[in-house]
C-alpha cells in the first residue's frame, strides 16, 4: 500500500526549521545531509554547501521531510497547501497551536467548529502553512 508524506522546500533555513518542528512537535529527526556532505561534488551548487539537501523526521507513523533551495533556483514560496494536525485533545490542540503560531501569523483563530471542538489555522515563521486541531467529533 503507497503512504503520502510531506516534503517541504525552505530557503536556507531548513536546518533550523526541522529542529524546531522535531522540540514543538515531539518529532524525531532522523537524517539531515547537506549538500557539501554529498558523495557527489556535482550536487553541490555554488553558495549551498551548509544548506539542507535532504533532512527526515518522524512523527508518529508518518514522515516529514524537507530539504532547502540551493539559491540558484531561486526562492520557491510555500503556497496552495497546509500541514494538517489533529489531535484527540483540544487542549493539546491549541499548546500546538500557539506553538507554532510564535514568530508566525494566525490565519485563523482556534475555534469550535461542527468538526472539532477546536480548529485553527496558521502560518509559521518559517513560512509553512499549518491546519490544527483537536477534539475531532465523530473521530
Amino acid at each position: 500500500m503507497p503512504v503520502l508524506d510531506s516534503y517541504l522546500f525552505f530557503s536556507g533555513n531548513c536546518a533550523q526549521a526541522m529542529r524546531f518542528y522535531e522540540r514543538t512537535l515531539g518529532g524525531k529527526l532522523e537524517n539531515v545531509m547537506t549538500y557539501g556532505q554529498s558523495p557527489d561534488p556535482e550536487h553541490c551548487p555554488a553558495g549551498a554547501k551548509d544548506m539542507v539537501m535532504h533532512s527526515s523526521m518522524k512523527l508518529g507513523n508518518r514522515t516529514l521531510m524537507a530539504s532547502d533551495v540551493p539559491p540558484t533556483m531561486g526562492p520557491k514560496p510555500m503556497a496552495g497547501f497546509a500541514l494538517s494536525l489533529m489531535y484527540e485533545s483540544a487542549d493539546e490542540a491549541r499548546r500546538i497551536f500557539e506553538a507554532l503560531a510564535q514568530g508566525g501569523s494566525v490565519t485563523m483563530p482556534m475555534t469550535k467548529t461542527f468538526w472539532a471542538e477546536t480548529f485553527g489555522m496558521l502560518v509559521d515563521q518559517f513560512g509553512t502553512p499549518w491546519m490544527v486541531g483537536g477534539g475531532m467529533h465523530g473521530a
